[in-house]
């Protein structure tokens, strides 16, 4: 019996630690602040970590290729084609440009990537 009652003890001592770690850390952080030149005294929220996840070099994962390319290939009226060179310049550049056409600046792969004719490979 004294067991348990001591485990249950340190149960409860390690979750009011945890409540006073999370309150103290709510009180510490910084809030809204103004930007200067804006009206509004709110700023916008964080940026995300990755903002350009999937769009630069080396940022996706191969098997997240098919989902970018239906994306990439969705406007237009040669999706077989479309998506066979997108899916083949994912798996070597690692990235999509964002959007259905251009926006290619973004991954330098599909802009260097050329045809035997010098036209672009990647659509």
């Amino acid at each position: 019996m004294e067991r348990s009652q001591l485990r249950l003890v340190i149960v409860s001592l390690a979750m009011m630690l945890l409540f006073i770690c999370v309150q103290g850390q709510a009180k510490h952080s910084p809030g809204p602040t103004a930007q200067p030149g804006h009206a509004s005294s709110v700023s916008s929220p964080a940026p995300l970590p990755f903002p350009m996840y999937g769009v630069t070099p080396g940022s996706l994962h191969p098997q997240e290729c098919s989902g970018r390319c239906a994306t990439r290939c969705s406007a237009t009226q040669y999706k077989k084609p479309c998506m066979f060179f997108c899916q083949k310049c994912c798996s070597t550049c690692l990235c999509v440009p964002s959007g259905t056409y251009g926006n290619k600046e973004s991954c330098p792969c599909y802009n260097t990537w050329k045809t035997k004719r010098g036209g672009p490979k990647c659509p």
